[in-house]
This record gives structure tokens, C-alpha cells and sequence, in this order.
């Protein structure tokens, strides 16, 4: 116990201090665009009438604004799927450090689109701030995956998730109209995005790299033990080093990992299905429906001040992010998981039944403001954070960068089909719109209750030899002292796994999917 309190290090909470303002950057671009929509929209209707000299018409209006909303998360996809290409060649820590350009040049953009009155501009600082934003949600969490200890891993990967929510958060305080959401200053509200990118900047260059990129990449054991014991406060850092040296034995008897390898190969096909649908689980959910238009949806159950519930939420969604962060070493990443999906699917379906009743019953805006705090809430105890950093968790270092960008392109290209089709979905559906979002909760749930291993407590080569076997310890069932699994003895001899306690059966094998 000691030894634990010793890796909560200043260097270490530095590290990823720094690195977390990736994760605002994020968040505050995923909140920005939805609370000065309507000023936006004047802008595009302005700027088109300027130019041809009649107002835009309402179904372009709609399409150039979902276009807006939505192209960020085209950056996001491409960013995303380009992690493996930065983090490989030139780490961890300098990559993030790389990536801010694209941050100042996409906050510059839309910070002067309305003093070149050019919808363009805006559009495309949007593209190249999701570029970033897609670099940096696969950055950010296997840099504090990898700088993390194994018990502390599940508490410090919920620290992305809590800066994306403190993004939003101070997205929706900032946008609102007497702060910077006014007619004047709304370039402003979407070009701050380049402080942060600057506070990083200075910043990281007084953090380590990541010291199993050094050992395992580099192959520079001093430097990686160095910074070990600088991160983790203690000159002991044997059993760090010895399970990298594993990882790193095993990725010297793999051949390098490539996409298509990741579902080719047996070991690799079920954890990246895995990973896949929990990213899907998160965007699908709904969740970046209320994020973009909360407002629209609290104004359409006759709430009075819209903005303020949309700020509630926000508060909401930064207050069940820290709540997650004190559960996820004590209940599983897995238990979280399907609280979060089953809580949100029944939240989705309060909040059905409010925009259906709203015009006869008054009193039903109180319950759709219920309602999507308690989807807010639950979305933070599992699916919000967990899918970020339970990839990493699932993959070894070889594989992990690839891992990462297919992951993070899954979520991107599930938040880019929420954030364009969504308004079209609700003029079809109407009051409806949520029902659609229950079905999915409903087939991510029996997922994750059949196929999801719990990986609290294990190393990340445990975790992979878990997966090569075709078998890991089921659901809520973190290794356990003095329970012994006698692994395979070669990586080509299949041996049947030998357990030394009977109470540790796993609840939910893994099979070949």
C-alpha cells in the first residue's frame, strides 16, 4: 500500500495534467457550436445575401448549418485514424506537442471567418480543429495509459473523459450571450481554442516521454527507468520495467501490426470487435445529440431558459465524470458499462414520453430536464469515459497504435453520422427521436453482458495472453491473491489454463466471435 501512494507523484500528476488539456480542447469544441446556433446561422443567411443578394433558403439553412456542426467530426476521423503514423515515429509526448499547430490554425480560422465574412473559413477551421481533436483523443489516452501504474490506470484513463466534460462545460458557460455568445463576439468564442493549444505547448516539453515508448520502441532502458522512478516516486520500479520488458519480448516475436492484421489475426480479431463497439456504444448512445442540441431539445419541451439547462447538463455531466473516476478501480470497467447503457436507456424513454406529452401536460418540461441530466449522468458513470481508455487496456504495445486509430475512427464516424443525420432524424420522427437511441442501448448492453471482459487490476500483457488463448478471467473478476493462471508454454503450444481456485471461473468467457 505503500508502494501505491508513492506512484501518485508530482511528476506524474504534471504529465497528466498537461496532457488532459488535450481532452478540454476537445470537449470545448464539441460544446462551442451549440449554444450561438442561432447567431451562426444569421451569419451564413448575411454572408449568403451579401453575396447573391437573397436570403438562403430554410433546407440550406439546415443542411450548410449540420454541415458546420458535423465536419468537425470528418476531422476527427482523419486525425484519428493517423495516430498510429505520429505516436510511432515520433512518441508520445512529442506528438502531442506537434499536433497544437493544428489547433492555432483552426482556432485562427474561425476566430477571423466573420472579419473575412467567409462561412468557409468557419467551415474549414472546423475541419482542421477536428483534426486535432481526432489526434488527441487517441494521444491523450495512451499517453496516461502508458505513465499510469496498473491499479491507478482505470482512475487516471477517466481523467480524459472529466477534461472533455470540463471542455463542454466551459463552452456552454463562455457561449452564453453576455459573455462571449453575442453578435460581436462569437468569433471569439470559437477562436479561444488556440490559448490552450499555446499553454500546452510550453508545458510539455517539462513532462517525460512515455516510458514504455522509450523501452519498448526505442529500446532505451536507462532513460525509461529513470523517468520510472521519477513518475512513481520510488527508486523500485522492477516490476514496471520487468512486465515492459515482457511486453516488449512479445512484441520482439510479433511482426508489426498493421489494420488489416487486427482482424486477420485470432488474438487480435475479438478485443478490436470489442473495441469497436464500445466505441459505438458511446456515440450511438445518443449522447452527442443532446451535446450539439440540448437547446433545441429543451426549447421543444417548453422550457423557459433553455441555455441554463443546457449549462445544467453540462454541470451534470462534470459532476458523474468525477463520481465514475472514485468507482472504476472499486466496481470494474465492465459493471460501469452496462449501469451506464441500462440507466440511459431508461432516461431515453422519460424522455420520450416528455416531448410527447409536452403541449398537453406543462409540467412535462420538468421531466425532460430530468431526464437528460439523468442520461448525462448515466452516460458518465460508463460508456463516456471507459471506451477511451479500455482500448489501450485491451491491446499490447504492438498492436495498440493501430488499435487506437480504428477505435477512434469508429467513434468519429458514428459522432459525424449522429451530428449530420440527427436534425433530419427529428423532423422525420419527431417527438420519436429517442426511441431509436433506446434499441441501440438495449443491443450495447447485451453486448457488453456477453462479451466485455472485465480488465481491472491486470497488466496489459496479461490482458493480450487472456485474448491469444481465446480465453480472459470473465466479468468482475480482477486477478485475485494467491490465485495462480499457468499460461501456455510457447506462443505456438496450446495448453489448457490451470487454475489453482475454484472461485475464480470467469463469469463470462471470451469465444471465437
Amino acid at each position: 500500500m505503500d508502494r501505491e501512494k508513492k506512484q501518485v507523484t508530482a511528476p506524474l500528476l504534471l504529465a497528466v495534467s498537461v496532457a488532459v488539456i488535450g481532452s478540454i480542447q476537445f470537449g470545448y469544441n464539441t460544446g462551442v457550436i451549440n449554444a450561438p446556433e442561432k447567431i451562426i446561422r444569421q451569419f451564413h443567411n448575411e454572408t449568403w445575401k451579401a453575396r447573391t443578394g437573397e436570403f438562403i433558403t430554410d433546407n440550406l439553412s439546415t443542411t450548410l448549418w449540420s454541415f458546420s456542426v458535423a465536419i468537425f467530426s470528418v476531422g476527427g476521423m482523419i486525425g484519428s485514424f493517423s495516430v498510429g503514423v505520429f505516436v510511432n515515429r515520433f512518441g508520445r509526448r512529442n506528438s502531442m506537442l506537434m499536433v497544437n499547430l493544428l489547433a492555432v490554425i483552426g482556432g485562427s480560422l474561425m476566430g477571423f471567418s466573420k472579419l473575412a465574412a467567409s462561412f468557409e473559413m468557419l467551415i474549414l477551421g472546423r475541419l482542421t480543429i477536428g483534426l486535432f481533436c481526432g489526434l488527441s483523443t487517441g494521444l491523450v489516452p495512451m499517453y496516461i495509459g502508458e505513465i499510469s501504474p496498473t491499479s491507478l490506470r482505470g482512475a487516471f484513463g477517466t481523467l480524459h473523459q472529466l477534461g472533455v466534460v470540463i471542455g463542454i462545460l466551459i463552452a456552454q458557460v463562455f457561449g452564453l450571450e453576455f459573455i462571449l455568445g453575442s453578435q460581436s463576439l462569437w468569433p471569439v468564442l470559437l477562436g479561444l481554442t488556440v490559448i490552450p493549444a499555446v499553454i500546452q505547448s510550453i508545458a510539455l516539453p517539462f513532462c517525460p516521454e512515455s516510458p514504455r515508448f522509450l523501452l519498448i520502441n526505442k529500446n532505451q532502458e536507462e532513460k525509461a527507468m529513470e523517468i520510472l522512478k521519477k513518475l512513481r516516486g520510488t527508486a523500485d520500479v522492477q516490476q514496471d520495467l520487468q512486465e515492459m520488458k515482457d511486453e516488449s519480448l512479445k512484441m520482439m516475436q510479433e511482426k508489426k501490426v498493421t489494420i488489416p492484421e487486427l482482424f486477420r489475426s485470432p488474438s487480435y480479431r475479438q478485443p478490436i470487435i470489442i473495441a469497436i463497439v464500445l466505441q459505438l456504444s458511446q456515440q450511438l448512445s445518443g449522447i452527442n445529440a443532446v451535446f450539439y442540441y440540448s437547446t433545441n431539445i429543451f426549447e421543444a419541451a417548453g422550457v423557459k431558459e433553455p441555455i441554463y439547462a443546457t449549462i445544467g447538463a453540462g454541470v451534470v455531466n462534470t459532476v458523474f465524470t468525477v463520481v465514475s473516476l472514485f468507482l472504476v478501480e472499486r466496481a470494474g470497467r465492465r459493471t460501469l458499462h452496462l449501469v451506464g447503457l441500462a440507466g440511459m436507456a431508461f432516461c431515453a424513454v422519460l424522455m420520450t414520453i416528455a416531448l410527447v406529452l409536452t403541449n398537453q401536460i406543462q409540467s412535462m418540461s420538468y421531466l425532460s430536464i430530468i431526464a437528460i441530466f439523468g442520461f448525462v449522468a448515466f452516460f458518465e458513470i460508463g460508456p463516456g469515459p471507459i471506451p477511451w481508455f479500455i482500448v489501450a487496456e485491451l491491446f499490447s504495445q504492438g498492436p495498440r497504435p493501430a488499435a487506437m486509430a480504428v477505435a477512434g475512427c469508429s467513434n468519429w464516424t458514428s459522432n459525424f453520422i449522429v451530428g449530420l443525420g440527427f436534425p433530419y432524424v427529428q423532423m422525420l420522427c419527431g417527438d420519436y427521436v429517442f426511441i431509436i437511441f433506446v434499441v441501440f442501448l438495449v443491443l450495447f448492453f447485451v453486448f457488453t453482458f456477453f462479451r466485455v471482459p472485465e480488465t481491472r487490476g491486470r497488466t496489459f500483457d496479461d490482458i493480450s495472453k487472456g485474448f491469444a488463448r481465446g480465453n480472459i478471467q470473465g466479468a468482475g473478476s480482477a486477478p485475485q491473491e494467491g490465485v495462480v493462471t499457468l499460461p501456455p508454454s510457447s506462443p505456438t503450444e496450446k495448453v489448457p489454463m490451470v487454475q489453482l481456485s475454484a472461485q475464480e471461473a470467469p463469469n463470462a468467457p471470451l469465444s471465437s466471435m
